[in-house]
């Protein structure tokens, strides 16, 4: 992958699932990666593997902005600048309306939605300065279409959506932007769903035994970073072949 060699990839929720997987990814395509998530043992333990020639980390809570601010200046300063985004931190307490889960929704609203505007506002002025860069926003299949216990979540999905072709809009010429949209892959964000009604929809459809390796969306995700200047992938939608 010609266009991931020397390229500085800052990844939000790095230390687990497609961030994880991105990350070693990219560094064994000869990039360079800075990691943000909120367990420092993880990160650590991923720079050790990777090198610390080729990695580095700041713990990062995506609802806070200053951390995400953080983040990219300790990418900038160890790597010059900061090439590429992976908007990947997300949470998925699924539950339906009724059973009142504010908290979660909350939550959802300040991982999915904020954390993705506090990534992109960290990088997105010193990319348009030089012209060019490379945003990644990992939203769901939720964000595409709503299941009765997923109205938030698809809420905070669709979202994801719009501000990535707003982005695309705003940036034509010099960001290449692009949304993916992950079906049932195997990450940690159905340990995220406490609710007893969703888990048993979960056990019916035997989500587990669908649910296809985390590499195949990292994939996805070097796909896009992978692609020359003029060309920006929008949109990938990727499923396991048994999901309905």
């Amino acid at each position: 992958m010609k266009n991931i060699k020397d390229l500085v990839v800052m990844i939000t929720g790095a230390s687990s699932g497609f961030g994880e997987v991105t990350a070693k990814m990219v560094v064994d395509n000869g990039g360079k990666v800075v990691l943000g998530a909120r367990r420092a043992d993880r990160l650590k333990a991923l720079v050790d593997d990777l090198g610390a020639d080729n990695a580095v980390f700041a713990v990062t809570d995506v609802t806070k902005r200053a951390d995400l601010d953080n983040l990219a200046k300790v990418g900038t300063d160890k790597f010059g600048q900061i090439d590429a985004l992976v908007n990947n931190a997300g949470v998925m307490p699924l539950s339906r309306l009724q059973s009142g889960t504010v908290d979660d929704w909350d939550r959802m609203i300040d991982v999915n939605i904020k954390g993705v505007l506090y990534g992109i506002n960290a990088v997105l002025n010193p990319m348009l300065k030089r012209g060019a860069g490379k945003i990644v926003n990992v939203s769901s299949v939720a964000g595409l279409s709503t299941t009765a216990v997923s109205a938030v979540y698809s809420g905070t999905k669709f979202a994801v959506k719009a501000i990535s072709e707003g982005l695309r809009q705003e940036g034509a010429g010099k960001i290449q932007v692009t949304c993916i949209y992950p079906g049932a892959f195997t990450t940690e964000l159905v340990d995220g769903v406490t609710d007893d009604f969703v888990r048993g929809i979960f056990e019916k459809r035997n989500i587990g035994q669908l649910a296809q390796p985390a590499e195949r969306v990292a994939e996805a995700i070097l796909f896009a970073l992978n692609q020359d200047v003029g060309v920006s992938i929008n949109e990938i939608t990727i499923r396991p072949t048994a999901q309905g």
